[in-house]
């Protein structure tokens, strides 16, 4: 699921404080004692079946220019890709504020917002949210950072990103008293896989990291180990 920088094969993830990596295991261990056992084994059974489709092999590849976009923000106006003038961009696919792994991820990427800056490089979250509750999500996060709502996830589609909950996954959200008709305003059940993509000037995907399993996130370390990398290669 994570490819490799290309030209050294390696990105040294042994060598890196994994911070974020560490709270997802610690996060999963804790649901796994948590969650009642025929809801927990719903929830790993369809991430099994996402992972026997490959549904990330279907998603746009490293090497592929990522189409443009033009989405509502937190606020409600408009974020083009053509507004980010960085030399790299970092596109993060979150599937909601009421994902507690998807809140680990955005606190960890806005720790590391001044770092990213410094590699010249900017950063934008999307969900399918309706833009009232990307808002939420972003005052409880204290995210600088910009959050697109993607609704009815057409943008993400268009990645090769979206999969739609089987009746019995939704079932168990409808459990948990978890609606997402009310957060993404459509009764579709579809969410994207926690997708990021690192683009450089040319917009152009420079790696990618699309799990099938909602639990894993690209570490913000391995994000930056990346970019440090491609910035000294052409240099």
């Amino acid at each position: 699921m994570i490819d490799p920088i290309k030209r050294d094969g390696s990105a040294g993830t042994e060598q890196l404080d994994l911070q974020l990596t560490k709270q997802l295991a610690e996060k999963k261990a804790t649901s796994v004692q948590r969650i009642p056992a025929d809801k927990l084994e719903v929830m790993l059974q369809s991430t099994n079946e996402l992972k026997e489709q490959s549904l990330s092999s279907q998603a746009i590849q490293t090497g592929t220019v990522l189409p443009d976009f033009e989405l509502p923000n937190a606020t409600g106006n408009k974020t083009a890709l053509a507004d980010f003038s960085q030399d790299y961009l970092v596109v993060s696919f979150y599937r909601g504020g009421w994902c507690p792994y998807c809140n680990l991820e955005l606190k960890a990427l806005q720790g590391v917002l001044p770092q990213l800056e410094s590699l010249n490089t900017g950063l934008v979250a999307i969900s399918p949210e309706t833009p009232d509750h990307s808002l939420s999500t972003s005052e409880k996060n204290e995210l600088s950072f910009s959050v697109l709502s993607d609704r009815d996830n057409q943008y993400a589609k268009s990645l090769g990103l979206v999969f739609r909950l089987p009746k019995t996954l939704q079932e168990v959200y409808d459990g948990f008293n978890l609606k997402l008709s009310d957060h993404n305003g459509n009764q579709d059940y579809e969410l994207p896989m926690p997708a990021t993509f690192i683009v450089n000037k040319n917009r152009a995907v420079i790696y990618r990291f699309v799990p099938e399993d909602y639990t894993e996130r690209l570490d913000p370390e391995i994000i930056l180990d990346v970019l440090k990398k491609e910035l000294a290669v052409s240099q």
